[in-house]
């Protein structure tokens, strides 16, 4: 399900906030989020883009694949977040099952200080398959307790939280 204007044009806001930045998405999808990080980006940023899905790579390459700024990269995120070894993040976006539902641990490690971490999807979708309210409810009762981040819960656009690697 694809993200939709409101999570686009916060994007879009936190990642102008952050001027020669290191972003990171989690389920590209066709590259609609992708779309507006882009546009919030500066000239120095970098972003990289991780789906599991090729055609839909292919999709998000043909759109943006000529961006210096950007690396769109097709592997299974779980395997993807569990051999990152580079530059902590200054924003992750999490919209795929990884780095949301599984490896949450590493995933919140790859973000600096300062950093931030957002997701949607947290208000009840019609898309959900059954039982997936418990997922949401254990995700947030996790990220409440860190005592590493400051978080928001919006109930505003499909929910989302925000959190923000502390000092």
């Amino acid at each position: 399900m694809p993200s939709d204007l409101y999570i686009g044009t916060l994007l879009r806001t936190l990642i102008t906030s952050k001027p020669n930045a290191n972003l990171l998405e989690l389920g590209t999808g066709i590259g609609l989020s992708l779309s507006w990080m882009i546009d919030g980006m500066d000239s120095e940023s970098r972003l990289i883009s991780v789906d599991n899905d090729p055609q839909l790579i292919e999709i998000a390459k043909s759109y943006f694949g000529q961006d210096k700024r950007v690396e769109i990269v097709c592997a299974d995120g779980t395997e993807w977040i569990k051999n990152y070894n580079k530059e902590k993040f200054d924003l992750i976006f999490a919209d795929a099952w990884p780095g949301k539902y599984c490896e949450v641990d590493e995933t919140l490690e790859l973000i600096k200080v300062g950093g931030i971490y957002i997701i949607d999807d947290m208000l009840v979708q019609p898309n959900w398959p059954v039982g997936h309210q418990k997922s949401v409810d254990k995700l947030i009762v996790y990220l409440e307790n860190r005592k590493d981040f400051n978080l928001t819960k919006m109930n505003w656009s499909t929910g989302i939280i925000i959190a923000i690697r502390k000092y």
